[in-house]
């Protein structure tokens, strides 16, 4: 299940510091058809966190709006999944209960809670792993756990902000290939913010290039590789053609 998002002439300010204003974000217009996969790329500094928090409900625009579907978002809604760089895993709870906490916070009941949270470990490569502590796990197996804790809610729409900024390059495959499995399964619209311009070509529909402040879309990248996708399509000069044309949009913004 999943619902379209659009933005619509989002701007934000900030005060900045010895006074005067500092214009983050704006003005930002674009729209994410439903069950598509879109990544978010651009220079550091230019606004993207803002902008990811504001389509979550966290944070209001000066101007302009968020919809969810036809519907104003004005606050955060369940039907939304929002997954950062850290992984923020609750150290005295197992993998189990931290996929599980979204749920026991909803108040669903325990046994069930416990079932739905053992349905998803073997999707994320985590069915060894149920009743490790955080601790114990890699930083591979903790984003794992976090993407679970986050899927366990059935979003309709994924927000992703460098979920796997952290990790080394082969780990951040490997997990990148599993959010892929899972998108493929029940199709969420998701937004990714991503530093990896190869990550990006990879995993989207489109990427959307953000000029760096204050920050708004300065090209909109048609991804036109056939899925599924695979590691190897990273060499095919059709993905090079893409990454390119990515990589020039980035520089020149």
């Amino acid at each position: 299940m999943s619902v379209s998002l659009s933005v619509r002439g989002v701007t934000v300010s900030y005060s900045a510091p010895g006074g005067g204003v500092l214009s983050a974000l704006g003005p930002v217009t674009f729209h994410l058809e439903a069950g598509t996969f879109v990544c978010l790329v651009g220079q550091s500094g230019g606004g993207k966190s803002t902008l990811i928090r504001v389509m979550a409900g966290l944070q209001s625009p000066e101007r302009g709006q968020v919809l969810l579907g036809d519907t104003p978002l004005t606050q955060p809604s369940s039907r939304i999944g929002l997954m950062f760089q850290d992984a923020n895993l609750m150290p005295w709870r197992t993998v189990l209960d931290n996929i599980a906490l979204p749920l026991e916070l909803a108040g669903v009941p325990k046994a069930r809670r416990h079932d739905l949270a053992r349905a998803l470990l073997p999707r994320l490569g985590l069915d060894e792993f149920a009743l490790a502590y955080p601790g114990e796990l890699s930083g591979g197996m903790a984003q794992r756990a976090a993407l679970g804790r986050v899927l366990i809610q059935n979003p309709e729409v994924l927000l992703l902000d460098e979920p796997f900024g952290a990790l080394d390059a082969l780990t951040r495959e490997q997990i990148s290939e599993d959010l892929l499995r899972v998108w493929s399964q029940a199709h969420p619209t998701v937004l990714m913010v991503t530093h990896d311009i190869h990550e990006a070509v990879r995993l989207a529909d489109r990427v959307l290039v953000m000029y760096r402040r204050p920050g708004y879309i300065v090209a909109d990248i048609p991804v036109t590789l056939p899925r599924p996708r695979h590691l190897s399509d990273t060499y095919s000069a059709a993905f090079g053609q893409i990454a390119e044309n990515v990589r020039t949009a980035i520089e020149q913004s």
